[in-house]
């Protein structure tokens, strides 16, 4: 097969063109049962694909057609020997990779600021997460990778491990050296997964940081729909055999996956596989380019600080992804979540994400000069708006600790509990997630220790207007920790 071909895309548009009577799910029967105001907006095109694992469709839970022949060519283009669709977004595909490699009580290294769904899997698998600490920018106030040199610290101590768990690159875009990592787990016969959420795009481009598959690695879940043009929820699963079995990864991805697997994003995923790998190369090439020029124009912006790869210098902060512009807003005197807001209601932009001192914006293959240079405009409009309230010394930044871990996730997450006042939280186990989401990286997890330094963390947060979440209690007043078992008198 030629990677010209879209065979499951062409089996849809077959079977469609031959105007079959369905008496079969979905209901709607082509939009026919589709409410009319939502078929308009929608179009015929996409509801007559919205169809079901019937045999000339094939079944993405035991492909044998068309889907097989399109992961096929997705394993191609991404380097690995197999590719799993995941109509379950990168969080399912994530959830396959711990689950298919870990179980109760075996050990997995990961770094602490991780996506929920990696610790929502351990909590599944009953594992023992190990954390290793990732490297912290205190300057931009966010956590980065984690180093080649506390990966190899971490399995000296933990040699039992069952496998290692890398960030490639971060929602920020910086990546550590992975080829490293790789290199000195695999010495030790322990796999390595790869949450390639935010990366799709890095293995079609030599300027961009070496993907997992070019690193060796041995299962990435990446992100199709977030930088690679296909509709959202859509991922793949890139598996390298050898230290993992393929076999067990189809069959724990379809334990993870609804039977009632979506076609129209399916169908993307094999489309736009074809376009990255036939054009990829010059459409990222132009997102690069757009990207560098806004970020010398940001740079030259009063008070606006916008990260290039200046900031690298260690393991951990080995390469950049250029199309990710971080763009540093405290020196203008106000917040992340600020900035965002301005930018929605004065220029009607929307970023990918804010935090307490910075804005990120995505510049991917969907990007022109135009749209780069109407955020500029924006900024520089900003600048000038707070400018009587930039700050003339640099606030401090402070980063939440990493708490203590005094039971697995799991066997917290399943204990007797019970709900406190948050005030009242301080030295209790923690029964549930808090994270501020985006980007979903957890502040406390299940089973570590709540600290007043967190507590505050979290304050600061809310008080920015930042989306914390997780907790039963959406107002953030009440937690859920472990119950105490109190003597009897």
């Amino acid at each position: 097969m030629s990677q010209l071909e879209t065979p499951l895309f062409d089996a849809l548009l077959k079977h469609r063109n031959r105007h079959p009577i369905q008496f079969h799910i979905p209901g709607h029967k082509k939009g026919q049962g589709v409410d009319p105001a939502f078929r308009e907006f929608v179009g015929d095109n996409v509801l007559s694909i919205d169809l079901i694992n019937i045999a000339p469709l094939d079944d993405l839970h035991s492909p044998k057609g068309a889907i097989k022949q399109a992961q096929e060519l997705a394993a191609q283009a991404f380097g690995a020997d197999y590719t799993f669709f995941s109509v379950q977004g990168t969080s399912g595909a994530i959830m396959t990779m711990i689950l298919s490699v870990v179980g109760p009580n075996d050990k997995i290294l990961v770094p602490r600021n991780v996506h929920k769904s990696i610790m929502s899997a351990i909590v599944f698998a009953g594992a023992i997460p190990i954390f290793i600490h990732p490297e912290v920018d205190t300057e931009l106030g966010i956590s980065h990778g984690i180093s080649a040199e506390a990966v190899e610290k971490a399995l000296a101590e933990y040699p039992d491990a069952k496998a290692v768990l890398v960030i490639n690159p971060t929602y920020f875009g910086v990546a550590a050296d992975l080829k490293r990592i790789v290199d000195i787990a695999h010495s030790r016969d322990i796999p390595v997964l790869v949450d390639e959420a935010h990366g799709v795009h890095i293995h079609f481009h030599k300027s961009l940081p070496v993907s997992a598959m070019a690193a060796g690695a041995d299962m990435a879940a990446t992100s199709v729909h977030k930088l690679g043009g296909s509709m959202t929820q859509s991922s793949v699963l890139n598996v390298r055999e050898g230290l993992v079995s393929a076999k067990r990864v189809q069959s724990t991805l379809s334990m993870l996956t609804t039977t009632s697997t979506s076609y129209p994003i399916l169908a993307s995923l094999d489309t736009a596989r074809r376009q990255l790998a036939i054009h990829g190369y010059d459409l990222i090439d132009q997102a690069i380019r757009l990207a560098q020029d806004a970020r010398k124009r940001i740079n030259k912006i009063p008070h606006l600080y916008c990260v290039g790869k200046e900031i690298l210098n260690t393991s951990a902060t080995y390469d950049m992804d250029p199309t990710k512009l971080l763009i540093s807003v405290k020196n203008l005197g106000i917040t992340g979540h600020q900035a965002e807001e301005w930018l929605r209601e004065n220029a009607n932009i929307e970023i990918e994400l804010s935090d307490l001192y910075n804005i990120l914006a995505l510049v991917t293959i969907g990007d022109t000069r135009k749209e780069l240079n109407l955020l500029i405009n924006a900024l520089q409009r900003m600048s000038k708006a707070f400018e009587s309230e930039a700050a003339i010394i640099e606030p401090a930044v402070l980063l939440p600790d990493i708490p203590r871990l005094a039971m697995t996730p799991r066997d917290a997450f399943y204990a007797t509990t019970e709900v406190i006042s948050i005030e009242d939280a301080v030295g209790r186990i923690s029964a549930e997630f808090i994270m501020v989401y985006p980007p979903g990286i957890p502040i406390f997890i299940p089973g570590e220790i709540i600290t007043q330094e967190n507590i505050n963390y979290i304050d600061m947060n809310v008080k920015a207007g930042l989306p914390v979440q997780g907790p039963e209690d959406d107002t953030l007043k009440k937690l859920r920790v472990i119950k105490e078992q109190q003597a009897i008198r």
